[in-house]
Protein backbone atom coordinates (compact mmCIF):
# COMPACT_ATOMS: atom_id res chain seq x y z
CA UNK A 1 0.00 0.00 0.00
CA UNK A 2 2.43 2.53 0.72
CA UNK A 3 4.45 2.10 -2.27
CA UNK A 4 0.54 3.29 -4.17
CA UNK A 5 1.05 6.36 -1.79
CA UNK A 6 4.34 6.94 -2.76
CA UNK A 7 3.38 7.02 -7.00
CA UNK A 8 0.15 8.88 -6.04
CA UNK A 9 1.98 11.70 -4.58
CA UNK A 10 5.15 11.06 -7.70
CA UNK A 11 2.33 11.48 -10.29
CA UNK A 12 0.86 14.05 -8.11
CA UNK A 13 3.50 16.39 -7.67
CA UNK A 14 4.30 15.79 -11.36
CA UNK A 15 0.71 17.15 -12.00
CA UNK A 16 1.24 20.17 -10.75
CA UNK A 17 4.66 20.91 -11.98
CA UNK A 18 2.88 20.72 -15.43
CA UNK A 19 4.15 17.74 -16.59
CA UNK A 20 1.57 15.97 -18.08
CA UNK A 21 3.07 13.26 -19.79
CA UNK A 22 5.26 12.42 -16.94
CA UNK A 23 2.03 11.94 -14.45
CA UNK A 24 0.19 9.63 -17.51
CA UNK A 25 3.34 7.32 -17.15
CA UNK A 26 3.13 7.23 -13.03
CA UNK A 27 -1.10 7.37 -13.12
CA UNK A 28 -1.05 4.45 -15.33
CA UNK A 29 1.76 2.31 -13.52
CA UNK A 30 -1.01 2.70 -10.68
CA UNK A 31 -4.08 1.19 -12.80
CA UNK A 32 -2.04 -1.52 -13.96
CA UNK A 33 -1.84 -2.36 -9.90
CA UNK A 34 -5.77 -1.32 -8.77
CA UNK A 35 -7.40 -0.61 -12.50
CA UNK A 36 -10.44 0.77 -10.04
CA UNK A 37 -8.24 3.46 -8.38
CA UNK A 38 -10.10 6.41 -8.55
CA UNK A 39 -7.06 8.77 -7.71
CA UNK A 40 -5.53 7.47 -10.60
CA UNK A 41 -8.28 7.09 -13.18
CA UNK A 42 -9.42 10.81 -12.36
CA UNK A 43 -5.17 11.61 -12.58
CA UNK A 44 -5.28 10.30 -15.82
CA UNK A 45 -7.87 12.12 -17.35
CA UNK A 46 -6.84 15.76 -16.29
CA UNK A 47 -3.18 15.00 -17.17
CA UNK A 48 -4.81 14.29 -20.80
CA UNK A 49 -7.28 17.00 -20.30
CA UNK A 50 -3.79 18.88 -19.43
CA UNK A 51 -2.00 18.50 -22.74
CA UNK A 52 -4.97 20.74 -23.84
CA UNK A 53 -5.93 22.91 -21.31
CA UNK A 54 -3.47 23.03 -18.84
CA UNK A 55 -5.73 25.91 -16.52
CA UNK A 56 -8.70 23.78 -17.06
CA UNK A 57 -7.17 20.67 -15.88
CA UNK A 58 -5.34 22.37 -12.80
CA UNK A 59 -8.57 24.19 -11.79
CA UNK A 60 -10.42 20.75 -11.70
CA UNK A 61 -7.38 19.07 -10.01
CA UNK A 62 -7.75 21.51 -7.38
CA UNK A 63 -11.29 21.22 -7.07
CA UNK A 64 -11.07 17.91 -6.76
CA UNK A 65 -8.37 18.08 -3.66
CA UNK A 66 -10.39 20.52 -2.37
CA UNK A 67 -13.96 18.01 -2.23
CA UNK A 68 -12.69 14.74 -1.95
CA UNK A 69 -11.91 15.24 1.87
CA UNK A 70 -14.87 17.04 2.38
CA UNK A 71 -17.46 15.37 0.50
CA UNK A 72 -17.99 11.84 0.46
CA UNK A 73 -19.24 11.46 -3.10
CA UNK A 74 -16.53 13.94 -4.36
CA UNK A 75 -14.92 11.28 -6.80
CA UNK A 76 -18.92 10.97 -8.46
CA UNK A 77 -18.69 14.92 -8.85
CA UNK A 78 -15.51 14.86 -10.38
CA UNK A 79 -16.29 11.91 -12.92
CA UNK A 80 -19.62 13.82 -14.09
CA UNK A 81 -18.00 16.86 -14.14
CA UNK A 82 -15.64 14.96 -16.66
CA UNK A 83 -17.86 13.15 -18.61
CA UNK A 84 -19.64 16.11 -18.88
CA UNK A 85 -16.88 18.30 -20.63
CA UNK A 86 -16.00 15.55 -22.52
CA UNK A 87 -18.71 15.06 -24.13
CA UNK A 88 -19.12 18.42 -24.97
CA UNK A 89 -16.35 18.61 -26.47
CA UNK A 90 -16.83 15.49 -28.54
CA UNK A 91 -20.86 16.36 -29.72
CA UNK A 92 -19.28 19.96 -30.79
CA UNK A 93 -16.69 18.72 -32.73
CA UNK A 94 -18.12 15.90 -34.48
CA UNK A 95 -21.34 18.44 -35.18
CA UNK A 96 -18.42 20.42 -36.82
CA UNK A 97 -16.79 17.78 -38.65
CA UNK A 98 -19.78 16.31 -39.87
CA UNK A 99 -22.82 16.38 -38.38
CA UNK A 100 -24.38 13.86 -35.70
CA UNK A 101 -26.86 11.25 -36.37
CA UNK A 102 -30.28 11.88 -35.06
CA UNK A 103 -30.01 9.10 -32.42
CA UNK A 104 -27.22 11.42 -31.06
CA UNK A 105 -28.99 14.20 -31.20
CA UNK A 106 -31.19 12.45 -28.50
CA UNK A 107 -28.32 12.41 -26.25
CA UNK A 108 -28.57 16.16 -25.18
CA UNK A 109 -30.00 18.63 -25.33
CA UNK A 110 -30.35 21.04 -28.86
CA UNK A 111 -28.72 24.58 -28.66
CA UNK A 112 -32.41 26.05 -28.92
CA UNK A 113 -33.86 24.61 -26.20
CA UNK A 114 -30.95 25.44 -24.18
CA UNK A 115 -31.26 29.57 -24.98
CA UNK A 116 -34.92 28.71 -23.83
CA UNK A 117 -33.90 27.40 -20.73
CA UNK A 118 -31.41 30.15 -20.21
CA UNK A 119 -34.63 32.39 -20.75
CA UNK A 120 -36.58 30.89 -18.30
CA UNK A 121 -33.79 30.87 -15.70
CA UNK A 122 -33.26 34.19 -16.78
CA UNK A 123 -29.15 33.68 -16.49
CA UNK A 124 -27.12 31.97 -18.79
CA UNK A 125 -24.80 31.06 -16.47
CA UNK A 126 -27.44 29.87 -13.73
CA UNK A 127 -28.77 27.84 -16.78
CA UNK A 128 -25.61 26.03 -17.91
CA UNK A 129 -24.18 24.76 -14.30
CA UNK A 130 -28.29 23.15 -14.18
CA UNK A 131 -27.48 21.48 -17.38
CA UNK A 132 -23.10 20.79 -16.60
CA UNK A 133 -23.83 17.35 -14.91
CA UNK A 134 -26.56 15.72 -16.42
CA UNK A 135 -26.46 16.43 -20.25
CA UNK A 136 -24.74 18.30 -23.18
CA UNK A 137 -25.17 20.62 -25.20
CA UNK A 138 -25.49 19.60 -29.42
CA UNK A 139 -24.39 22.78 -31.09
CA UNK A 140 -25.35 22.18 -34.81
CA UNK A 141 -23.58 25.42 -36.69
CA UNK A 142 -21.31 27.65 -36.87
CA UNK A 143 -23.91 30.52 -35.26
CA UNK A 144 -25.17 28.25 -32.79
CA UNK A 145 -21.19 27.91 -31.60
CA UNK A 146 -19.95 32.02 -31.45
CA UNK A 147 -23.43 32.48 -29.50
CA UNK A 148 -22.19 29.56 -27.30
CA UNK A 149 -18.61 31.18 -27.19
CA UNK A 150 -19.48 34.74 -26.51
CA UNK A 151 -22.40 33.71 -23.45
CA UNK A 152 -19.80 31.82 -21.46
CA UNK A 153 -17.28 34.75 -21.83
CA UNK A 154 -20.05 37.18 -20.65
CA UNK A 155 -20.80 34.53 -17.54
CA UNK A 156 -17.07 34.05 -16.61
CA UNK A 157 -16.36 31.10 -18.42
CA UNK A 158 -13.12 32.38 -20.04
CA UNK A 159 -10.76 29.54 -19.93
CA UNK A 160 -13.48 26.89 -20.54
CA UNK A 161 -14.53 29.47 -23.77
CA UNK A 162 -11.06 29.73 -24.66
CA UNK A 163 -10.34 25.76 -24.72
CA UNK A 164 -13.19 25.26 -27.09
CA UNK A 165 -11.96 28.01 -29.55
CA UNK A 166 -8.55 26.30 -29.34
CA UNK A 167 -9.76 22.91 -29.91
CA UNK A 168 -12.24 23.94 -32.35
CA UNK A 169 -11.74 27.61 -34.01
CA UNK A 170 -9.47 25.76 -36.97
CA UNK A 171 -12.25 23.76 -37.63
CA UNK A 172 -13.93 27.03 -39.50
CA UNK A 173 -10.57 28.02 -41.24
CA UNK A 174 -9.68 31.81 -41.49
CA UNK A 175 -13.65 32.80 -40.00
CA UNK A 176 -13.09 36.56 -38.97
CA UNK A 177 -15.87 36.20 -36.54
CA UNK A 178 -14.20 33.50 -34.93
CA UNK A 179 -11.14 35.47 -34.67
CA UNK A 180 -13.26 38.04 -33.21
CA UNK A 181 -14.04 35.99 -30.25
CA UNK A 182 -10.58 35.71 -29.37
CA UNK A 183 -10.53 39.28 -29.43
CA UNK A 184 -13.29 39.27 -27.08
CA UNK A 185 -11.38 36.79 -24.43
CA UNK A 186 -8.55 39.39 -24.42
CA UNK A 187 -10.71 42.23 -23.55
CA UNK A 188 -12.70 39.85 -20.83
CA UNK A 189 -9.32 39.43 -19.27
CA UNK A 190 -8.21 43.21 -19.15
Amino acid sequence: MTSKNVLLKRAEEQFLRREYDNAIKIYSLLLQEDPQMRDARIGVFLSDMGLESDEDAQALFDYYQAIKSSNDNAEEIIDQLMQTIYATRVVIQEQLLGGLEEAQLDEGIRYEDFVRLIEEKGSFKEAFEDIMFSTRVVIRTREEFIDFIRRLVEAGYDEMAANYLDTLGESFGNDQEIYGLYALLQKSDA
